[in-house]
């Protein structure tokens, strides 16, 4: 047998039918707050009222204790072994009843009554699990206490499982309000967010327009400079340069035709030899790139390997396939070397002349018109990118909004007994 008690059925209030009125946001936090603190107000009072009902009931159980405590329930005339334990028992469920027989604390704030329910919950427990405990000794050796004690804990259950249920439905309330409260705030957030860029965007389309005008302006001046005579003149000249590419590389084709053929006897005589550090870049230059090096400085420096590379074939150090041949070649580069080094030296000067022309274009304006322009380029894109990101967060705000003021509609609803529905005017 289990020591236990029953709970009241909790009776719900009956629900009025909802009305509706029309509200702004501005509105909403005095009317959640005033909402709030009725709430408060009826829960404490409600409480109290249950409070000070359970307070009678601690009392009679105070009494029954004692009355328990002063009955020896005829235990003389049991077995001894059994006596022992009636006794123990008894004395248990006594002790913990007189322990727990304190009053209930005060409860003038809403921290007061979470106290007090938890000290509710813990006299219950400790009451009901001593009971639980000793149930076969109250209900065989002391059933009129028994009767007694589960007819005042099943009230003091059932009024505490009023206070559990006042107290969930105010936790309800207060996550509602906070709940609603952080729906405005972040509405408050998403207009203002708007605003902001709304007003940002309106700066920024005025430095685009300035951007715009001096993109003109610089485009205009760079148009005039380069429409000039002077800077015609200067693409000419720059196009009369380019093609002095084509001239470099036929002469560089003519001067490898003849280089090529020795450059079998070039390149044994560069491992065949020792020669100075100045002599060797010579000779590499001359096996690799001709052109860089035929110069008139150079000139008695050529012959001479030249001569050095005729007398290594014909004294065998240098070895060909066709003696005859190769000697003719030696020859033949020797007979042309000068009209090869006149024709470089006579490009070089010429293309040096046309390129102290070039130099001699004063170009700073235009470039420092290209460079402004190219800065004030990546500022208008940087200003139409800006444009279009706080555009988009305009958008997604606006889609928000209507969101997050259904949203807060609901809870009102379920908040108070009054369908709210949030004006567009609040909204702008």
């Amino acid at each position: 047998m289990v020591f236990g008690w029953g709970k009241k059925k909790i009776e719900e209030p009956p629900k009025e039918n909802s009305r509706q009125k029309e509200i702004q946001l501005f509105e909403i936090p005095k009317i959640t707050q005033n909402l709030l603190d009725l709430r408060h107000n009826q829960t404490l009072s409600e409480i109290k009222i249950i409070r000070n009902q359970i307070s009678p009931l601690i009392k009679e159980l105070a009494s029954i204790a004692h009355n328990l405590e002063k009955d020896n329930l005829n235990v003389d005339d049991i077995d001894k072994h059994i006596r022992i334990i009636v006794v123990r028992g008894k004395k248990q469920v006594i002790d913990i009843i007189k322990k727990e027989s304190s009053d209930l604390p005060e409860a003038s704030s809403f921290d007061d009554v979470l106290e007090m329910s938890n000290i509710l919950n813990q006299k219950l427990k400790k009451i009901g699990d001593v009971l639980g405990r000793q149930t076969r000794v109250i209900h065989i050796f002391a059933k009129k206490y028994a009767e007694e004690l589960k007819e005042i804990l099943a009230d003091m259950n059932s009024f505490n499982g009023d206070i559990q249920n006042l107290i969930e439905n105010f936790q309800s309330t207060q996550s509602t309000f906070k709940e609603i409260d952080d729906l405005l705030n972040d509405l408050k957030k998403l207009k203002d967010d708007s605003l902001e860029k709304n007003h940002r965007i309106s700066e920024l389309k005025k430095d685009l327009l300035f951007s715009q005008a001096k993109t003109k302006e610089l485009e205009n001046a760079i148009e005039k400079i380069k429409s000039s005579a002077l800077y015609i003149k200067f693409l000419e000249t720059k196009k009369k340069l380019s093609s002095f590419e084509d001239t470099k590389h036929q002469i560089k084709d003519e001067i490898e035709v003849h280089f090529t053929k020795i450059s079998r006897p070039l390149s044994r005589y560069e491992y065949a030899s020792s020669l100075d550090k100045e002599q060797k870049f010579l000779l590499f230059d001359l096996i690799n790139e001709p052109f860089k090096v035929l110069i008139p400085s150079n000139k008695d420096s050529i012959i001479v390997i030249l001569e050095n590379v005729r007398k290594g074939i014909s004294s065998g150090s240098i070895s060909v396939k066709d003696v005859d041949k190769a000697m003719s070649h030696i020859t033949e580069v020797e007979e042309i070397l000068d009209t090869l080094i006149e024709r470089i030296h006579e490009f070089l000067e010429k293309k040096k002349k046309i390129q102290d022309e070039i130099k001699s274009f004063d170009n700073s304006e235009l470039y420092s018109l290209e460079n402004q322009l190219e800065r004030v380029s990546e500022q208008k894109n940087d200003i139409e990118a800006k444009i279009s990101m706080f555009s988009n967060d305009i958008s997604e705000n606006s889609k928000n909004l209507p969101t997050k003021s259904s949203r807060i509609e609901k809870l009102l609803k379920k908040f108070s007994n009054t369908e709210y529905i949030i004006t567009k005017a609040s909204e702008n």
